[in-house]
């Protein structure tokens, strides 16, 4: 299997981890998965993409199991629990996109699935929570109030998920490569920084 450059993007809400991910794919000419991933998973696994959707980087929930047994009660989960099948689809799918092309992944916990992969460049993109705030009310067309709320409560979504499917720490520097604060950069020069990293871990290939 030929190794292709792999970069994963974690992100707290509103730090502009999906749009870095975009403008850096684009620069480099990468493929860019992010919500992309869903369908892909949906395609592997034959789940719907709406119930993807839900349970998308949130922690398990019985709701879930639920809605989804009351949709498909036909469909054949032996041996482990519906969260367990939806998750090994996404980690199939992760897994599968080796060897397919340089790309870009965002979230979805893919640094840790793809771990041991050798051209793996794992960044994550924080910054001040006011300053995200303050995008998300831009965005979102609401109060700084609301947006700090809404920012908090999708972190801590995400900090449970990928506690919960890994063995790191969702956000510590010590689980990724870089670690980039796009509130003192800006979206450009992140895009900038990891770009030039990626250049100085290929000299270790």
């Amino acid at each position: 299997m030929a190794e292709h450059v792999i970069i994963t993007i974690g992100r707290q809400f509103g730090s502009g981890g999906h749009e870095i991910g975009r403008m850096l794919a684009q620069e480099l000419g990468y493929t860019l998965y992010d919500k992309e991933l869903l369908k892909l998973q949906a395609e592997n696994s034959g789940i719907a993409e709406k119930v993807l959707e839900t349970y998308d980087e949130k922690p398990t929930n019985s709701l879930l199991y639920s809605i989804v047994m009351d949709v498909y009660p036909s469909m054949n989960y032996v041996g482990s629990s519906l969260n367990q099948q939806i998750y090994q689809a996404q980690f199939d799918t992760i897994r599968n996109l080796r060897g397919t092309g340089n790309c870009v992944i965002v979230g979805r916990g893919a640094d840790y699935i793809l771990r041991d992969y050798e051209k793996l460049v794992s960044v994550f993109i924080h910054a001040d929570l006011e300053v995200r705030a303050k995008r998300v009310a831009e965005y979102e067309k609401c109060s700084i109030e609301k947006a700090r709320e809404l920012v908090l409560r999708s972190d801590k979504k995400r900090a449970s998920y990928y506690n919960f499917q890994t063995e790191k720490k969702w956000g510590h520097a010590s689980s990724y490569h870089l670690s980039i604060d796009s509130g003192a950069t800006g979206y450009e020069g992140a895009v900038e920084l990891i770009r030039d990293f990626v250049r100085i871990r290929e000299k270790n290939w």
